[in-house]
């Protein structure tokens, strides 16, 4: 066999589900054939007669699927930064929001944003992810809630995918809050539902919030019809602030994930484990809204429900671009393991996106995209704060 590039002298976490734990492999090899790895594990298992245009050898460093943030609200114009203070002063995000503040807020300044604007925005925080190690983003819109600017940020996403060397995933997310100018909720849910049809391609998946301040379960159940009419798959933002039973709601719709869970009870756990709808838990949300409600982890670890980790890149309730903090965030307030984490952030990201079959694990046949590590053990990647030890960055193969 011949090799494009051969990355020798490595230790692995391939993430592989036939191996316990990360699955590691001390002296290990990663072979690349057009993009794919084309071989993953003990340099003792490489093919007979194998040789390669290229080979890097690592001396002892890791080597990780590229990272995967399965959770972003990357694409907005202007900050937050005085509801910051609000909060601090003791005001909620509820009070907040209701006050036309919160995510309206951010509506206001991204609608009068150009496409150009937006893009030039947000590719510093795209730039900030990269440089941890990041090889797949997921980025929602939301901040435009008509179909116009709705449309604007999932081109300005895109755009970011061809202005970095970066796979961006993108989802649709006007069921995010009412617009000012809406007559009421049922009204603006029906226009939500004719927006999907038109997106013309721009959106991978379709996501809603379900809570007191959005939008009822019935009216994201209307969101979900109609993204199954176009053959969209589902997510949604789930039990942050209280329990409407939304992830019990995701499960029954087959959603990918459903997102943040503060508040789910056992039954959701439970109806998301038979649905094999991913836990992602956004820990970032959780420390700025200084929140005390844990996500069900034990719950979730019992049910043998998936967990991924994401930044919830937003610009008022997690303005983290950080998802090696993330981690630690995870690790020190939801209490997950390391193996957990890591899992959270590479095959069970992945997992939440419906792209498991392509990237996530070190695995023969999926897209070569690694981050390689100047550390002891993996550890470290979850334990250090403000530290980052990435080595290298490769996505399909480079």
């Amino acid at each position: 066999m011949r090799f494009d590039t051969i990355w020798r002298d490595a230790r692995l976490a391939t993430l592989a589900p036939g191996r316990p734990g990360l699955g590691l492999v001390e002296r290990g090899a990663v072979g690349a054939v057009d993009g794919r790895i084309a071989f993953a594990g003990p340099e003792t298992e490489l093919p007979a007669l194998w040789d390669a245009a290229r080979e890097v050898r690592l001396d002892g460093r890791w080597i990780t699927p590229g990272l995967i943030d399965c959770h972003t609200h990357l694409v907005y114009a202007g900050d937050r930064a005085h509801e910051f203070e609000l909060r601090l002063a003791g005001a909620t995000y509820e009070e907040i929001a209701r006050a036309g503040g919160g995510i309206v807020s951010t509506v206001k300044a991204t609608r009068a944003a150009s496409e150009e604007a937006l893009v030039a925005a947000s590719l510093p925080r795209l730039d900030r992810l990269i440089a941890e190690g990041v090889t797949t983003v997921e980025i929602k819109s939301g901040y435009g809630l008509e179909i116009d600017a709705e449309a604007r940020m999932l081109r300005a996403a895109r755009r970011l995918g061809e202005a970095r060397d970066v796979a961006v995933v993108t989802s649709f997310l006007g069921a995010h809050a009412l617009p000012p100018e809406a007559a009421g909720t049922d009204a603006y849910i029906d226009a939500v539902c004719r927006m999907i049809p038109g997106l013309d391609g721009l959106a991978d998946a379709v996501d809603a919030f379900c809570e007191g301040i959005a939008f009822s379960p019935d009216q994201v159940a209307r969101v979900f019809a109609a993204a199954g009419a176009a053959g969209l798959p589902v997510k949604l933002h789930a039990d942050q602030l209280s329990n409407l039973h939304g992830a019990k709601l995701a499960a029954a719709h087959g959603a990918l994930s459903a997102d943040h869970l503060e508040y789910t009870d056992e039954e959701g756990v439970a109806a998301m484990a038979r649905a094999g709808t991913v836990a992602v838990l956004l820990p970032g949300a959780f420390y700025v809204l200084r929140e005390t409600r844990l996500p069900p982890v034990a719950a979730l670890r019992e049910h043998h429900v998936p967990i991924a980790v994401a930044t919830d890149c937003n610009p008022g309730t997690s303005p983290v671009t950080s998802l090696l903090l993330t981690l630690n965030m995870a690790a020190t307030l939801f209490r997950l393991t390391v193996d957990e984490a890591i899992a959270g952030v590479t095959r069970e990201a992945a997992r939440a996106l419906g792209l498991l079959d392509r990237v996530g694990t070190l695995e023969a046949g999926k897209a070569c995209d690694l981050a390689i590590w100047d550390i002891e053990r993996p550890a470290e990647l979850v334990y250090r704060i403000g530290f980052n030890p990435l080595h290298a960055r490769v996505r399909r193969g480079r």
